[in-house]
């Protein structure tokens, strides 16, 4: 899993704008649920925020 969080977290820093998950899901080559998990996990870890909804980036 600790990987695929690292996957998810480069591909929001490569992309420098807000993300849908179903965008990160194409960049790394995972289903759009398990990215929504990890997602969730980096919002509580601080590491995500949500400028809008459905969107993602990086803090």
């Amino acid at each position: 899993m600790e990987d695929k969080k690292q996957a998810v977290l480069e591909a929001m820093k490569k992309a420098e704008k807000p993300l849908r998950p179903g965008d990160i899901a194409k960049m790394v080559g995972i289903e759009s649920k398990e990215v929504s998990k990890i997602i969730k996990e980096l919002k509580k870890e601080g590491l995500v925020i949500s400028p809008k909804r459905c969107y993602y980036s990086v803090k």
